[in-house]
Parts: C-alpha cells; structure tokens; sequence
C-alpha cells in the first residue's frame, strides 16, 4: 500500500478530509469486532457525548483509530504477525492541527491499553478477542519501567478515558450520529490549535 498524500492538508480542509474518509472507508470491517471502522468511532464518541464529557475527549475518541485508514501498512486483519502502528500513522496526520492532547490520546490509546493490563488486571477481561489479539502482537502488558514513565504523561487521565471509549465502542446495532454530528466541534479544536 502506498502511502496517502497528506501536503494539501490545512486548517481548512482537514476536517472535511476526515469526514471524507468516515464517509468512504468507514463501512470496512473493524478487526473482526461485531462493529464497522466507523461505527466503533462513532460509537466511543457518542457515548462520550452521552457523558458529558468535554470535547477534547470526545473527538479523542472519534479519531482515536483513524490511522487504520492513513497507515501505509494498511488495515488490521487478524492473521497479521505483526503490529501495524496505526496509533504512529493517525497522530502523524493529525498533528499539525490537533492540540497535542488530541493526538496523545491517538498517539498512545494502544500504549494506554498495555498501561490498563497491568495495573488493573480486571481490564483483560473486557478486551475481545481481536483486542486480546493485538495486545500480543503490540507487546503485551506494560513492563513496571513503563507503567512508570507512561505515567508522567501529563494528559493520562484523559488517554486512559479515550482508551476505555474504545472498549465501549463495539456494540452491535448501536445507533450513532454520523461524522459530520461531530464536524463542528473537530473544527473549533482545529481552529482553536491553528489560530
């Protein structure tokens, strides 16, 4: 797969590419969940929504797994061997018009599921089998070194709550606004960044 051309991104267009992708893509399988690529996005950010929860969190939520879309190393399948970084491929894309709380929480959503592992080991046990799956291929459990240093993060509080949006995500028949729902508050987190 080659990689996408991000060059004619700007502040005005990016939320529009997003929504472009969700409206193209979104009905590709999610990691053999019971849920599309769009719908379990959708779904982490309607109940974020549902909560009460700022914004930030939110569009977290939202967008957290968009870099299964912008990767060069293409979708998850659940015969792969190996990670395929989509957390690296979406906070690259985002970065230059997310605050860095938003890209944190694409950044390291797969790092905060490591994280919940092991310090609380009743986390394992809402993970499907997709996500008990793809915990081993992206290295298991966080060591104590990296419980510690992921700790200093100082936007863990709001990672930690995107990472339990994403298990949350996965409900079959679940109904959920559509991207463009969310648009407007993804362009005053990109205006608010971008001046």
């Amino acid at each position: 797969m080659t990689r996408p051309d991000f060059s004619t991104l700007d502040k005005t267009n990016i939320v529009a590419f997003l929504g472009d992708i969700f409206d193209r893509r979104g009905g590709e399988e999610y990691l053999g969940e019971a849920v599309t690529m769009a719908e379990h996005m959708l779904q982490g950010a309607t109940i974020a929504e549902q909560n009460g929860m700022p914004e930030d969190v939110i569009v977290g939520a939202l967008l957290h797994d968009i870099g299964h879309f912008t990767s060069e190393f293409g979708t998850y399948s659940p015969d792969d061997t190996e990670d395929r970084h989509h957390e690296d491929a979406g906070a690259e894309v985002l970065a230059p018009f997310f605050p860095t709380l938003i890209t944190d929480c694409v950044l390291y959503h797969v790092a905060a599921k490591r994280y919940l592992c092991a310090t609380k080991p009743e986390y394992f046990k809402r993970l499907s089998e997709a996500s008990i799956h793809t915990l081993e291929l992206q290295g298991g459990p966080m060591s104590p070194e990296e419980v510690a240093e992921f700790e200093t993060n100082p936007n863990l509080e709001k990672i930690i709550q995107v990472r339990y949006l994403d298990e949350a995500g996965k409900r079959a028949g679940m109904e959920t606004p559509d991207f463009w729902h969310f648009a407007p508050m993804v362009q005053r987190l990109v205006d608010a960044h971008c001046g």
